[in-house]
């Protein structure tokens, strides 16, 4: 049997920074699922409500690519409590050609938290206005923090407003962010005075009831909800969606079960049968989501798992490049 190679999330942090090859790999991925030729089956969700923890499974095959990966994803939300983490995981990496593990990347769900921020890269590069340079972010933890970062790569941003529940949170998350990017960040307390001032708005929290109301969108803006991803989870009010010229999930099947169209069908805003143009649609041109500056899209990422496959191989290729990891013979 071949060697299998080990990578900690320390060597992963070195292989695959958020960058815009990070962004184009993810991009990539979600053109190849447009393409109809991608096997992905639907999440496997496992709910420990005594611990208040889940943990999801996800994987996709695709052609074209030598590997695959499976991603075990836990999220225990008391853990701070006792000085853990809230989030960890790793992927298994298997040939596409013989099924044999090739890899176990030990990322404590850092390649999680990149795929997630390139994507929500990529549906800003092709769902809002190409001049947008304000960004509102509600939420002050890491992906507020990563989903901005992504965001530069692909738009002029120059101000970011934060708001979150703690807004002692928020005004740490905006002096990091004048300090490390460079650019004007404020943390706000109206959330809705920050919305009006903004291009795009990015909702990042576990939110178990609206923070982003329609009112406060106006013509022009791009949203983009990424915090829904259980049943259990909904950011953005429901007639947010009715409002919206252009609702573009990153895979429908999973935005009406986990995400904001699941809240949306059930406040009967969005008919069940009613079918969107998925993000890779929007990518291949197959489909556009913004036809005019004053249109309102919003993009809803519940995370998928060829972007799992997408980010592992990845991962392996800069490993290998740089001399990264421990090759371990499990027949030893």
């Amino acid at each position: 049997m071949p060697k299998i190679k080990i990578l900690t999330q320390s060597d992963l942090m070195k292989a695959v920074p958020l960058d815009g090859e990070a962004v184009a790999c993810v991009e990539n991925a979600f053109a190849a699922l447009a393409g109809g030729k991608v096997v992905m089956p639907p999440i496997l969700s496992l709910a420990i409500r005594e611990a208040n923890g889940e943990v999801d499974v996800k994987t996709a095959y695709v052609p074209g690519l030598a590997s695959f990966a499976i991603k075990v994803s836990p999220g225990f939300f008391d853990n701070p409590k006792i000085g853990l983490p809230s989030t960890s995981g790793l992927m298994m990496v298997f040939s596409a050609k013989t099924g044999v593990l090739e890899a176990l990347l030990l990322d404590n769900g850092y390649l999680t938290d990149v795929r997630t921020a390139a994507a929500g890269a990529v549906a800003a590069k092709h769902c809002s206005r190409a001049d947008s340079a304000t960004v509102c972010i509600f939420g002050a933890g890491m992906q507020a923090r990563l989903q901005l970062q992504a965001l530069m790569l692909v738009r002029p941003v120059k101000k970011a407003l934060i708001w979150a529940r703690d807004m002692a949170k928020a005004e740490a998350l905006a002096e990091r962010i004048r300090t490390e990017d460079g650019i004007e960040a404020l943390a706000v307390a109206d959330p809705e005075a920050a919305v009006s001032a903004a291009d795009i708005v990015i909702t990042t929290t576990p939110a178990t009831e609206p923070v982003l109301k329609a009112d406060w969108l106006k013509p022009g803006q791009h949203v983009t909800a990424m915090g829904s991803d259980q049943h259990s989870k909904n950011e953005i009010e429901p007639a947010c969606l009715a409002r919206a010229d252009a609702y573009v999930p990153d895979r429908q099947s999973q935005t009406a079960e986990l995400g904001e169209l699941r809240s949306a069908i059930a406040a009967g805003v969005v008919p069940s049968e009613k079918r969107f143009a998925e993000l890779g649609d929007i990518i291949t041109g197959a489909a556009k989501a913004r036809l005019a500056p004053s249109d309102l899209t919003i993009a809803d990422l519940t995370g998928t798992g060829v972007q799992d496959t997408a980010i592992a191989t990845l991962a392996l290729k800069r490993a290998d490049q740089l001399g990264l990891g421990v090759a371990f013979d499990s027949e030893a």
